[in-house]
């Protein structure tokens, strides 16, 4: 199986590569414009030079079976675009494109082509968030902060608060009714923004302070009197009464940890069966981002 990549940044480096380099039946294909990058990470994997490229015409010419998509968001329209018309199933990290137009373009586009089509929510499938599933959640609260990072809206929003919005979609356990967002903007800057979705018996609360003075991400699902707590996609912790605390293992990879590598066994597991994905859910998500990018900048105006 053919698989490529393109794109050799930090999250392809970090997250992706670690998984895809070692599956067994994977034919692992690079390609970045920057050849310095190329090699040193193809010569880090051992690569032949038939499997490195810096282009994407080489990279389609080598008759791709899958493509993970982890260039910058800008270009992601140009390459996803190619790649679906080539019929290559297609996993994209997040977002699919910075403008819902684009998102909605390439999602109609491989439902046209009959190609699979996903987004990197990898939250999705971390062990600890996806237990989260199946406990009571009449109360979600998730908060993913950074520090001194303040940023234009859109790109602040599509690129990061993208994951609590997906989250708090695939966690609600029955339809939204209300949506309410507030923020802080200054000097063109998002500070912090907080999104509000509700729903017959839940209420789900995601927030995002770029100027919070800790780098942290917590999910917390409560209801039925009582709560579970998930820090930083390693700890949970169960309340009912006295808490009980669960621990990442030590030898369990972050990949695994984070739901990446589940992700990517998913995706080409359904491209092994022939079973054609969806992106359709994943854009509910983008729109739901963009009528947050709204609602900022209708407050920034």
């Amino acid at each position: 199986m053919k698989v490529g990549c393109i794109g050799l940044g930090d999250i392809a480096q970090k997250a992706y590569l670690p998984v895809l380099a070692f599956l067994p039946g994977v034919e692992l294909h690079l390609q970045t414009r920057t050849p310095a990058t190329l090699v040193r990470v193809a010569d880090g994997l051992h690569l032949p030079p038939g499997q490195r490229h810096t282009d994407l015409d080489s990279l389609l010419a080598a008759g791709l079976d899958a493509a993970f998509v982890h260039a910058p968001t800008a270009v992601h329209p140009q390459i996803v675009t190619r790649l679906l018309a080539a019929g290559v199933p297609t996993y994209v990290d997040k977002p699919l494109a910075y403008e819902l137009a684009d998102s909605t373009r390439l999602v109609t586009l491989a439902e046209e082509r009959g190609v699979s089509l996903a987004v990197g929510f990898n939250r999705r499938f971390a062990p600890g968030y996806a237990q989260c599933a199946g406990h009571p959640r009449e109360l979600i609260l998730m908060q993913k902060n950074r520090v001194g990072l303040p940023e234009e809206p859109r790109t602040m929003i599509l690129d990061d608060f993208i994951h609590v919005v997906d989250t708090l979609r695939f966690l609600a356990p029955g339809p939204v009714d209300d949506v309410t967002v507030r923020a802080r903007v200054r000097d063109g800057l998002l500070h912090h923004v907080v999104l509000q979705l509700a729903g017959d018996g839940f209420t789900a609360l995601g927030v995002m302070n770029r100027l919070s003075g800790s780098a942290e991400e917590i999910l917390e699902v409560s209801g039925q009197d009582t709560k579970r707590q998930v820090v930083n996609l390693a700890e949970v912790i169960d309340h009912k009464g006295q808490p009980t605390v669960r621990r990442r293992g030590d030898w369990v990879p972050v990949a695994r940890q984070r739901g990446i590598e589940q992700a990517v066994l998913a995706f080409l597991d359904a491209v092994r069966a022939g079973k054609v994905l969806s992106a359709r859910d994943a854009l509910e998500t983008h729109e739901l981002c963009e009528r947050v990018v709204r609602a900022v900048q209708e407050r920034a105006a």
